[in-house]
């Protein structure tokens, strides 16, 4: 068990164990500081990640040593039409001693990529999202605990759109983040061609144990907030809600629906963890502006005409910031 003297000494040691893993994790992913850093954020905030790229950005690597990092169990689960609930969870068989056995899915690891989370339908989309939200699975009336830490980074395509099952906003809304990968830069890519092509393989070292990951999720918990801080997360949120007392101009113009009561609770936790990771004891309101878009971007729906006038979801968030 760690024994650190107080919060405060346990935050210090967070940071740098923070600096360390991002350290290993830069081994092997070039560039990508903002996106690995927001994955990192929800893990130690408990949260989940659904993170859009296009094909070819490093999205399976990223995770893989993400989860080799943090010492922890990985499952990759390819999202297909014709996947099946039990296909993610597990199923009973019979097994030589003609007694049901249950035979453990690939939902039973901590670090979960579900790919190309879309592509499967809604049935098989919330076999993963039960696990996600009671951190446990339900076969034959049976409910089978999932151990801890776990996290699901869930990946999308954003070109592709054919063939594919959209996820509803109430599962959406399961996701603390929503990460948008971009192409890298110029020197970037020549890094990640140069160390891709030679046949090198670099590995990451271990920076973290499962015991120190939930010491430290539980201690992003402990974390104070300034009531100020508190009602500048929820009164963020309320301006995203049209036809309210407290709704901002353009989500009355431009949004059809705005961010639920869960967002205001991911904002101050995720203001928590940032706070840790840049070294201070306590969030402020630039710690919540850190990770508002991130958690707003997939909770508000747009409508026509905003749609028509080509304002998109970052454009509002950071009116609403504004």
């Amino acid at each position: 068990m760690l024994n650190y003297k107080s919060d405060v000494e346990a935050i210090d040691a967070f940071g740098e164990k923070y600096r360390l893993l991002t350290a290993e994790i830069g081994k092997v992913i070039v560039g990508q500081h903002t996106v690995i850093k927001d994955v990192l954020i929800c893990i130690f905030s408990r949260g989940h990640a659904l993170l859009v790229g296009v094909p070819g950005l490093a999205k399976t690597l990223m995770v893989n040593t993400i989860a080799r990092s943090l010492g922890l169990d990985y499952s990759r689960i390819q999202f297909t039409p014709d996947l099946m609930p039990s296909d993610i969870i597990g199923t009973e068989i019979l097994d030589e001693n003609r007694r049901f056995r249950f035979v453990k899915g690939p939902v039973f690891a901590n670090i979960i990529l579900a790919d190309e989370i879309n592509r499967t339908p809604p049935k098989t989309q919330s076999a993963l999202l039960e696990a996600m939200q009671e951190k446990a699975v339900t076969v034959a009336g049976e409910s089978h605990h999932l151990s801890e830490p776990f996290f699901v980074l869930a990946t999308q395509n954003p070109i592709e759109q054919e063939g594919t099952y959209p996820l509803p906003e109430a599962q959406l809304d399961r996701f603390m983040f929503n990460i948008w990968l971009n192409y890298p830069s110029f020197e970037q890519e020549v890094d990640v061609v140069k160390n891709t092509t030679t046949g090198k393989v670099v590995l990451p070292e271990v920076a973290l144990s499962a015991d120190e990951i939930l010491y430290f999720q539980s201690l992003i918990r402990r974390i104070p907030v300034p009531d100020n801080v508190y009602e500048y997360a929820v009164k963020l949120v309320s301006r995203t809600r049209p036809g309210t007392p407290d709704a901002h101009p353009w989500a009355n113009l431009y949004l059809t629906w705005g961010a639920g009561p869960r967002a205001s609770q991911y904002l101050i936790l995720g203001a928590k963890c940032h706070c840790a990771i840049n070294g201070k004891y306590s969030p402020d309101i630039e710690d919540v502006k850190a990770v508002a878009t991130s958690i707003l971007r997939h909770r508000l729906v747009r409508n026509y005409k905003a749609e028509a006038e080509g304002i998109g979801i970052e454009a509002i968030v950071n009116e609403l910031l504004g």
